[in-house]
């Protein structure tokens, strides 16, 4: 048996016994090193500290445990890998981008919405629309007057009479000057609901507004007061409306023949898409429960006007 030159022999081998106790062959053969590393020998009195060897090129990293995640890879490290570059580690099997994914489960019923706001309490401007002898201008002051909340009626015929000496009767038709006043009147009607508004207070107009004229009617108190203004129109039967006009008296009061011509204009309200409330069978205070019933949907819902 041949050695290699400058290993000493092992020492020889008795029948029946393992190797020498003492002899470790690979403290006499060539090979990488194993065990803990030698400790350096303390520095001499007056000199530093050397500090320790940096480890080889060759030594392993820590191994990763099982239940260790792996570090994230940044987006330098994202790069074509190299002749030195790890190959990027594939995702999980339940993570998208490395985000985990929630559990899977049955969707979840979206939270009812909020109940629509009680017209009764709620802050409104309304506009009651009718021909004249609908009733809308009790109606609007009974629902005024009962009202939860304050509440302010504005009635356009009321300010249009402001005016005394000059006024615009519109017995005598309707001109130049009976639409200039009708304007100012709208506009001051207008102004006076913003400020209720402004300061908490509801309101609720009346007007004999024509669909067939929106500029000058719907279309202007819309402009005066907001869009969320409210319409509302009330057309009983004709019959009805002339037996209300001939209780009238003054001016207010108008012929049989001009009450059915604003009736049959009014007809036009029909397929507009604003709510039309038929009080021919019902008086003031089932009107104005009506009406409410009407607004509370208008909330829900509001008409496109």
């Amino acid at each position: 048996m041949q050695h290699a030159v400058g290993s000493p022999l092992p020492p020889p081998h008795q029948p029946g016994h393992g190797p020498a106790v003492g002899w470790s062959p690979a403290a006499h053969h060539p090979g990488p090193q194993q065990g803990p590393a030698p400790v350096p020998p303390p520095a001499a009195p007056g000199y530093p500290m050397q500090a320790p060897p940096p480890v080889a090129p060759h030594q392993a990293p820590p191994p990763v445990t099982p239940h260790q995640a792996p570090p994230p890879v940044t987006p330098h490290q994202a790069a074509a890998p190299g002749p030195h570059r790890a190959a990027p580690v594939p995702p999980p099997p339940d993570t998208t981008g490395h985000v985990p994914l929630p559990p899977g489960g049955p969707v979840a019923v979206p939270p009812a919405t909020a109940a629509a706001p009680d017209p009764t309490t709620s802050t409104l401007a309304v506009l009651l629309i009718g021909p004249a002898g609908a009733g809308k201008t009790s109606v609007a002051k009974y629902w005024a007057d009962h009202r939860r909340v304050p509440t302010a009626h504005i009635s356009l015929d009321d300010v249009r009479e402001w005016v005394r000496s000059g006024f615009a009767d519109p017995q005598t038709g309707w001109n130049e000057n009976s639409e200039a006043q009708y304007r100012l009147a709208r506009r001051t009607c207008g102004f006076s609901a913003r400020n209720f508004l402004a300061n908490g207070i509801s309101c609720i107009l009346d007007d004999a507004v024509f669909p067939d004229r929106p500029v000058v009617g719907l279309g202007g108190w819309k402009r005066h007061v907001g869009p969320g203004l409210l319409p509302v129109v009330l057309l009983p039967g004709l019959d009805v409306v002339l037996e209300r006009n001939a209780e009238r008296s003054g001016n207010r009061r108008l012929t049989d023949e001009e009450v059915a011509r604003i009736h049959g204009r009014m007809a036009g309200w029909y397929g507009s898409g604003l709510p039309i409330i038929d009080n021919s069978q019902l008086g003031v205070p089932e009107t104005a429960r009506v009406l409410d019933e009407v607004l509370a949907r208008s909330i829900a819902s509001p008409p496109n006007w």
